[in-house]
């Protein structure tokens, strides 16, 4: 075996990326405090051609440095929007037919195998301490929660996140 050079990867400029055909996804962040959780989540997004990246609340936007030292420019490939209230971009993706699904632990919660990906979907990632607030669980058609069998309550966001994205693209990439 020999490690690939980077141009032997023949990887999308971000023109073509920004022309090519994405999944059916977007990735909500709602009130995510670290950005270099956003930054893995831009760049997450850009590897699986996730259509957007929504940042609500509090969530940084780009340009910023401390983004980009994850992101490594997926900020500029990936579309991104700004919402002041998470509630709103639901609201918003919600009106183009998107399905929601919270990523949290709740009563009723389902497997990644459940979420019907026929529709195009929106995956909302919750803040890392206080999780997906309840008002936009309320709103949701699913919460989706990830099993785990170890000692701790929850994954680091972006982590999930890498998750989430790659079990739907999986199903959503026929």
């Amino acid at each position: 075996m020999r490690k690939l050079k980077t141009h032997e990867l023949n990887r999308l400029t971000i023109d073509e990326f920004k022309s090519t055909d994405k999944i059916p996804l977007i990735v909500v962040l709602d009130n995510i405090r670290s950005m270099n959780n956003i930054g893995s989540v831009f760049r997450t997004s850009d590897a699986f051609k996730v259509k957007a990246v929504y940042l609500c609340g509090i969530t940084a936007c780009p340009p910023h440095k401390d983004i980009q030292k994850t992101a490594l420019g997926a900020t500029e490939s990936v579309e991104w929007k700004y919402f002041k209230n998470t509630i709103d971009a639901i609201a918003e993706l919600k009106s183009e037919g998107f399905l929601i699904a919270s990523v949290e632990q709740a009563e009723g919660s389902v497997g990644i195998d459940d979420i019907d990906c026929t529709k195009p979907v929106a995956v909302v990632m919750g803040n890392e301490v206080k999780g997906v607030e309840q008002k936009v669980i309320d709103v949701s058609n699913y919460c989706l929660e990830l099993p785990q069998y170890g000692t701790k309550h929850s994954l680091n966001v972006s982590v999930c996140a890498g998750i989430v994205i790659w079990e739907l693209f999986k199903k959503m990439n026929f």
